[in-house]
């Protein structure tokens, strides 16, 4: 008989255990030890105790889901959603907003003291509106196949569930800016009387300081009466569409619709419906006031913005400095900030579309000069311009981050070379979500930061 190798596998004990949670994560789980060996808890805060089951062991922790719970935290408070716990989207509604704000903040303390042995407070929070903060989202379409004579079938709207595939179709989503979620109702509707209505992707909404838009992404040409529909749609809601054919292409349905902007430090930022935003505007706002604090910008400062966008730091740092410089490696969003200088009238600004994960050294920007920097790469971080920022030997360095591991590894970089960590901010841009973004600050020379 043939016998093929199996690896073993753990085995999970499926018996109820007693636990008392002591912490929590930055994903909202609670954190139990039970026999030397941490226990991540979907939905137990600290303080609470609950009869558990493990779902999942590893050798130094495993994972549990709670059988009963027997004590209730003062921090657990009621989800104002009626999907959560279903709907993948947020995983902290349960949770009091300081808490998972204080958690936060000690996530991004221990893994910075954990990579660079600097210990930092990464306080005062930087704090979001608990809920109506989202000015951007992007909702699934699935067309309901399943053959169920109870119920009509129809287009779902909505968000993922978690570890899962399937939509939750959502008619209120309170972190959304309501605004947008009032939408959601008469959207569902008119996405439904649709002839097209099995042959849509999804639906982005946008909230434009200058009025709402959505992108609908459709794998059909739409016929005239769906068009029209749309347009009424448009008309009544004061909410201008936008067509997408595939990736590439955007069509606005009516022509001469205005381009949507949002204001930042002063400054109208015109964007293409798809291009990157902030998605928290409050926070947004004042991310780049604390930047731009920090920076201590000066009329004869020349500075330097990689990963810069369409320019939401770079422009309010030109108003202030002798020379602004920004490089990002998307065309588009090069082309929008290098508009939007002429929009505001600002002439001391280039932008340039560059390869930041390449080799930089040969980037036509590479050769200039600046004396402070400013960077906010994506999640992979900026391993990359590291060491040409340490080239550069600019006076001060701001680091945005959406990921406090690579902060924190790229801070090394900075330390090696003689830098000083002198603050360090968690900024609260999407309470509810496991999301944690941080901005630190360093300085060539010790300073003191009130």
């Amino acid at each position: 008989m043939v016998q093929f190798y199996s690896p073993n596998r753990r085995s999970v004990n499926r018996g109820i255990i007693s636990v008392t949670a002591d912490n929590l994560d930055a994903q909202g789980q609670g954190i139990a030890r039970h026999q030397g060996k941490t226990i991540f808890i979907q939905g137990l805060l600290p303080g609470e105790q609950a009869q558990i089951q493990l779902t999942e062991e590893k050798r130094q922790f495993a994972k549990a889901k709670i059988v009963k719970r027997l004590s209730d935290s003062p921090s657990r408070v009621v989800p104002r959603c009626p999907h959560f716990n279903v709907c993948g989207g947020c995983q902290q509604q349960h949770v009091a907003i300081e808490l998972q704000a204080k958690t936060k903040a000690s996530v991004l303390e221990h893994l910075i003291q954990r990579e660079t042995g600097i210990s930092i407070s990464a306080h005062p929070i930087i704090h979001s509106p608990e809920y109506g903060y989202r000015r951007r989202v992007r909702l699934g379409l699935q067309y309901d196949f399943k053959k169920n004579p109870a119920r009509q079938q129809k287009l779902l709207m909505g968000f993922r569930q978690s570890q899962t595939n399937d939509l939750v179709a959502v008619a209120h989503c309170p972190v959304m800016r309501p605004e947008l979620e009032q939408l959601l109702q008469p959207l569902s509707q008119c996405l439904n009387s649709l002839s097209a209505v099995k042959r849509l992707g999804h639906i982005e909404l946008v909230l434009a300081d200058n009025g709402p838009l959505m992108v609908l992404r459709h794998l059909d040409p739409l016929k005239h009466e769906d068009r029209e529909k749309l347009r009424t749609f448009s008309v009544q809601h004061k909410a201008a569409v936008y067509l997408a054919g595939d990736e590439k292409t955007l069509e606005p349905l009516t022509e001469g619709q205005p381009a949507p902007w949002y204001q930042v430090d002063g400054l109208k930022l015109k964007f293409s419906p798809r291009d990157f935003i902030q998605i928290n505007d409050d926070v947004n706002q004042q991310m780049v006031a604390q930047a731009l604090a920090w920076l201590d910008l000066q009329p004869t400062d020349r500075v330097l913005d990689l990963f810069c966008g369409m320019g939401n730091f770079t422009l309010p740092m030109a108003t202030k400095v002798q020379t602004a410089v920004g490089v990002e490696g998307v065309a588009a969003l090069v082309a929008n900030g290098q508009y939007n200088a002429r929009l505001n009238e600002l002439n001391n600004v280039d932008f340039f579309h560059e390869n930041l994960e390449s080799d930089i050294h040969q980037q036509p920007w590479a050769v200039l000069g600046f004396n402070k920097v400013l960077l906010d790469p994506a999640r992979a971080g900026a391993a990359g311009v590291m060491s040409h920022i340490v080239k550069l030997a600019p006076e001060r360095v701001v680091y945005v981050s959406c990921n406090p591991t690579t902060l924190a590894r790229d801070s090394k970089v900075l330390l090696e070379a003689g830098y000083h960590l002198v603050s360090v901010r968690m900024l609260d841009m999407f309470p509810h979500t496991g999301h944690l973004e941080s901005m630190a600050l360093f300085s060539r020379e010790p300073m003191a930061i009130e």
